[in-house]
């Protein structure tokens, strides 16, 4: 499916924080670039739905032949990854995945505890962290954060990713390869992704469209 973003615009106290229109096709990776301030997360938020009051939201956001505009953050099909990998600290590794899981498949049928687990397994052999399925999260470290984080996000079967700064906590060694593999991951899934990043590193990496944003000038990517 691809995503549609169009004039997508966030304002506040009246003024345009930072506004976007752009297209991006299964398996690509938009790339928005520009210094802290400039409302990239701000931009990010906006298209799962979860900017809040004072931010105000115009313009519309379509992935597939679906309107998301109207629909609520965890009716748009969207997978999230941050700079914290945010897992849950009272859950194995195995359970934090599982927890992201779909409580029916694809045909409306309740899936078995047993069947979530083994699907939570799967994502977690794509990412290479099968072995860790006990582990506490707390003892690891924090590259394999990021991809128990990823192998989360994906077994949420979404739509669509929107990655905001989330290879900034790994040294170099770590972001350049946790960063091929969702970039990766995302081309075989055929899952349209949108980037927020200071860095130009992992535009590069990305190899699609790149968006540089200044104050309160619109920009688009076709």
């Amino acid at each position: 499916m691809t995503l549609v973003l169009e004039r997508l615009t966030v304002r506040v106290a009246g003024r345009t924080v930072a506004s976007l229109s752009a297209t991006v096709p299964p398996g690509e990776v938009l790339a928005v670039m520009g210094p802290s301030g400039v409302g990239k997360s701000s931009l990010l938020l906006a298209v799962a739905g979860l900017l809040a009051r004072p931010f105000q939201v115009s313009g519309r956001v379509r992935l597939g032949d679906v309107e998301l505009t109207a629909l609520p953050p965890e009716r748009r099909r969207l997978g999230l990854m941050f700079q914290d990998a945010l897992l849950y600290p009272h859950m194995s590794v195995l359970q934090n995945v599982a927890f992201a899981v779909p409580r029916r498949d694809g045909a409306g049928r309740t899936l078995p505890r047993a069947a979530r687990r083994e699907q939570a397994l799967d994502e977690l052999a794509r990412v290479e962290m099968a072995e860790f399925a006990a582990r506490d999260p707390d003892t690891l470290s924090g590259g394999q954060r990021s991809r128990v984080a990823l192998a989360r996000t994906l077994a949420s079967r979404p739509g669509a990713l929107l990655l905001d700064e989330p290879f900034a906590a790994l040294d170099p060694s770590l972001r350049a390869q946790v960063r091929r593999m969702v970039f990766d991951l995302a081309a075989t899934d055929r899952l349209p992704v949108v980037m927020v990043s200071h860095d130009p590193a992992d535009a590069e990496a990305a190899g699609g469209p790149v968006v540089e944003l200044t104050p309160c000038q619109p920009a688009s990517a076709r």
